[in-house]
């Protein structure tokens, strides 16, 4: 596993530090599923974003997200998202979701 070092403001350090002793893990750990955490969290809200603009079809933004069809489309319906798809976009996603 590689390593990478970061500087942290000494806040970020003293809630590191809270949370270590709150989970009863070391601070490695939590910093990696921080990390891990964290780097879904901005997969999501950057797929919702550009499915909203139109810019990505419900199977791009699925992907992007790094999520299922199936889970894209309860996170589409709790985030009451729209889009601007053209009908070939849609017919495309329709066509794709018949294949699973």
């Amino acid at each position: 596993m590689p390593s990478i070092s970061a500087r942290v403001p000494d806040d970020d350090e003293d809630e590191l530090e809270a949370v270590s002793e709150l989970l009863d893990e070391d601070k490695s750990t939590v910093i990696r599923k921080a990390l891990a955490e964290g780097l879904s969290s901005i997969r999501r809200r950057v797929a919702i974003e550009r499915y909203q603009s139109g810019e990505l079809s419900v199977n791009e933004a699925a992907r992007l997200a790094g999520v299922s069809l199936a889970e894209w489309l309860e996170i589409a319906r709790e985030h009451n998202l729209t889009t601007q798809l053209s009908p070939e976009d849609i017919e495309a996603d329709a066509a794709a979701a018949r294949e699973l």
